[in-house]
């Protein structure tokens, strides 16, 4: 029996629920076409492995994030915001598959949106 205090990662379903969500997710993210260059040439398996680790502890589950650095992980890529935007939109669509209150998806949001800094490129293009 979950109870208030239970981690979101318990919420969600633990390691099972949230190994699916990441494959869910992707799918979702990688049909994208906006999106789906962001991830030519990634080894989609690491990237889940990673993925998976890093909503895990995000949401408070037993499991360090090992990746590297976020903002070192995504600088090169030069994300724009509404691209960062399909992105977490992708997640509420996932995230609406599990049993969670819509105050519990925007608190998984929430926790993911902490890195936007960290993702979203700050570069500003020039008008010529």
């Amino acid at each position: 029996m979950q109870t208030e205090s239970s981690s979101l990662y318990e919420r969600i379903g633990g390691a099972p629920a949230v190994n699916a969500m990441v494959q869910a997710f992707y799918s979702r993210v990688l049909a994208d076409p906006s999106l789906a260059p962001y991830f030519k040439g990634v080894a989609i398996d690491k990237l889940q492995r990673m993925q998976t680790e890093f909503f895990s502890a995000a949401l408070g589950g037993p499991v360090k994030y090992t990746g590297r650095p976020i903002i070192h992980a995504h600088q090169h890529l030069h994300i724009t915001l509404a691209d960062y935007q399909r992105f977490v939109k992708y997640l509420f669509e996932t995230l609406a598959q599990y049993r969670l209150s819509d105050q519990e998806c925007y608190e998984v949001v929430g926790r993911i949106n902490l890195y936007t800094n960290e993702v979203v490129s700050n570069e500003v293009d020039s008008i010529d």
